[in-house]
Parts: structure tokens; sequence; C-alpha cells
């Protein structure tokens, strides 16, 4: 497919490509240029401030590893604040 640079630099994406990536007009698009020159774009979602730590590199290996605890079973189900309390003190 090959598409024509308009005005300020502008192309269009054609309706088939939008559909088929489930593009919107609005969203956002992460273009990368890569070693050998060509051009890729990525959607990306805007995420409010408030939540951005959720999806750092940092806190997502933490949640790979809960939910590898999880299905490992390496958790503890308590009944009362009073025994989770009880079993961390035991721990010491």
């Amino acid at each position: 497919m090959v598409l024509q640079i308009r005005s300020n630099g502008q192309i269009t994406l054609p309706t088939a490509v939008r559909r088929k990536a489930n593009l919107k007009e609005g969203d956002l698009l992460e273009v990368a240029i890569e070693e050998d020159g060509s051009i890729r774009l990525m959607p990306q979602m805007a995420i409010d401030r408030s939540q951005a730590y959720f999806w750092t590199k940092r806190w997502q290996e933490g949640e790979r590893q809960a939910e590898e605890d999880i299905k490992a079973g390496r958790v503890k189900k308590f009944d009362s604040v009073e025994d989770l309390i009880a079993d961390l003190e035991s721990d010491r």
C-alpha cells in the first residue's frame, strides 16, 4: 500500500487499515523510526496521570509476579484482619 504525504506532512490511513487496526478518529499513534529507516505506527492510549504508575515497567513486573504466585497457589486466605496480622507477626 502506498500513501501520499499531503500538506503539513499529513497522511490518510485508508478505511480498511483503520478498521483492521480498530482505529477511530482522535485515537493516538506513536511513531517510531526503525534503524532501516522504516516508519512504524503503534496505537497508544491516553492514561490519566493518577493511573500512570500502574503501567510502569516496575509495576507491571510486580503484577506478573503476583499473577504467577496466585496461579502457583503461593497465597494465603484469611477470615479476618486479626488472622492476617497474626500471620504477619509469626513471620518475624
